[in-house]
């Protein structure tokens, strides 16, 4: 098969009529788990069959044609920072580069309109009561309810759905005596009225790849927190310990973020709040599933791959990655440093309420939208996401642009190479003084390919990624933002082959990512949020209402 010779990025045609030809990923690779993973490790692991196999996965898979021993004219670019450009903007605030934490956080919330209704305004019973930090906020400022009072409903929330009736597996550790004790010392500062910020008092779940004390950061595995001392908290995790918020525990996560389904066979398997029986996608899957379940507001993950926001989509609750660099990498496990960052999830997307909400709505946004790449979803993704932007057409008046994106395909097996290098990297001084047997069956498939990359692909794949960032600039100088679906599937079924060994399930894995790549990639801000065809949403079957009166 030969490989592929790439022309110059200037020469690529990103208008409508681009005769670029996009390629929907054709992954050939059977979903396995159980006694077939297994066997397809033991395989995998053998020195002479198993290089030969990594080398056929690899081929079939079209990294050798269009990453490894592709011809790409431009220079490798190793990082997707991006410089500062003071471009006037309809209703945005800047905040003072100097502030503190919670002189940071009262700047925010004094850019929201002062009339926002709260979440619950108009919702039938059948939708859930989507609490903002405000919500919970005013309800401690009114003494209407306490953050020990909130404290103590969530600790038990946790431990029923923890149990064996549901094992909804959230959470890898909480302490329940250090989370009463955050909230009770919240609790003075409100009744002193003297809180130290609007988010005093909140709950904030910690995706288990962020240092957050007391706890050890496991990563999802069960020999991670041994081998790596967790001193301080996380450069994200002190700035809401400053701003007075509870940390609420470590959250759930696939092991070594190495996956997009959230099977879990050390900690068990996250499952969606909306259907227990369905996975709620990775690689922050705790973080999702408890914001989807009412536990908590917000919640931090990390996105190295789509991993905040492919898990936010499948359970119905905003997923947001910052620009690189917006957020410190301080106190995150170092898995892949040149795509990964903190994010943040919310039940509802407070901050973006004015935007859809308000009387000042932005006007004239363009939206730039690939039609072949937009349309590569199944039918019921299509369709909403379809409606939402006749929606914001027919609302507000944005306009959406035709374009065509190129190398969509070529950039997912690149981002795949360079994520996959570098956690190998990262984790080496570990994993060789460690025994197989303590990482999961799934993991060490894909360790396994990630350790077969050569130094070529790597660098192949920054020069995809110098190409993608020419690309991307050029389409952003007409257009505002790029929409697309967040995930090409919606939540599938959690199998039971796959709670004890994981499972290799490449297809979904595929389309679960299929949107998310330049984000990381490019280092790009990114968002998902719920379809707006729907006026309201049905209520997850594992929910709770922790400001709900007694």
């Amino acid at each position: 098969m030969a490989a592929k010779v790439y022309k110059p990025a200037a020469e690529v045609n990103l208008g409508p009529d681009s005769d670029e030809f996009y390629i929907s990923p054709n992954v050939k690779a059977p979903r396995v788990a159980g006694l077939l993973v297994k066997i397809f490790v033991w395989i995998l692991e053998m020195p002479i069959i198993g290089s030969m196999v990594l080398y056929i996965l690899k081929k079939d898979n079209l990294i050798n044609k269009l990453v490894q021993d592709a011809e790409i004219p431009e220079p490798p670019l190793f990082t997707s920072t991006h410089s500062w450009e003071d471009i006037p903007e309809q209703n945005v605030c800047l905040t003072k580069p100097d502030l503190s934490p919670p002189e940071r956080v009262q700047e925010a919330v004094s850019c929201l309109p002062a009339s926002l209704e709260s979440t619950l305004a108009g919702s039938p019973p059948s939708s859930p009561k989507r609490w903002t930090i405000r919500d919970f906020n005013r309800a401690y400022s009114s003494g209407e309810v306490t953050p020990v009072q909130v404290a103590k409903r969530f600790l038990a929330a946790v431990k029923e759905c923890s149990g064996p009736g549901l094992n909804m597996a959230f959470f890898i550790s909480y302490s329940p005596e250090d989370i009463i004790r955050q909230a009770e010392e919240s609790t003075l500062r409100y009744q002193r009225g003297t809180p130290l910020s609007a988010m005093d008092g909140i709950l904030v779940a910690v995706k288990d790849e962020i240092d957050c004390l007391p706890y050890p950061t496991t990563g999802g595995t069960r020999w991670l927190g041994r081998a790596r001392a967790c001193a301080a908290d996380a450069a994200v995790v002190a700035q809401l310990r400053a701003c007075g918020a509870v940390l609420a525990g470590k959250t759930n996560m696939h092991e070594l973020g190495a996956g997009t389904s959230g099977i879990n066979p050390h900690h068990g398997s996250t499952r969606n709040p909306h259907n227990p029986g369905r996975v709620s996608g990775g690689s922050s899957s705790g973080s999702a599933a408890a914001v989807c379940a009412g536990l908590c507001p917000v919640a931090l993950g990390v996105d190295g791959g789509g991993s905040v926001r492919m898990p936010a989509a499948l359970c119905g609750v905003v997923g947001f990655k910052p620009t690189a660099g917006r957020l410190s990498n301080a106190g995150v496990l170092p898995l892949n440093w040149t795509v990964g960052m903190p994010g943040i999830l919310a039940g509802t997307p407070e901050l973006n309420l004015p935007l859809l909400k308000s009387s000042l709505s932005i006007k004239n946004i363009k939206l730039a939208k690939y039609a072949k790449w937009f349309n590569d979803s199944s039918e019921d993704i299509r369709s909403c996401c379809d409606k939402s932007l006749q929606m914001l057409h027919a609302h507000y008046g944005w306009e959406t642009l035709d374009v065509t994106i190129p190398e969509i395909e070529e950039m997912r097996l690149a981002h795949y190479v360079t994520i996959g290098s570098e956690c190998t990297a990262s984790l080496a001084k570990y994993l060789d003084k460690l025994k197989r047997s303590e990482i999961g069956w799934d993991v060490r498939v894909a360790l396994g390919v990630y350790g077969s990359f050569s130094s070529r692909a790597y660098l192949n794949s920054q020069r995809l990624r110098n190409r993608q960032m020419y690309f991307h600039k050029e389409i952003f100088k007409t257009a505002d933002v790029i929409v697309s679906p967040m995930t090409g599937v919606t939540a599938y079924k959690l199998q039971d082959d796959a709670l004890k060994s994981g499972e290799l399930d490449y297809i979904n894995g595929a389309a679960l990512v299929r949107y998310s790549i330049a984000g990381n990639f490019l280092g790009l801000p990114a968002i998902t949020v719920m379809e707006a065809c729907k006026k309201h949403y049905k209520k997850p079957e594992v929910f709770y209402d922790l400001l709900k009166k007694d």
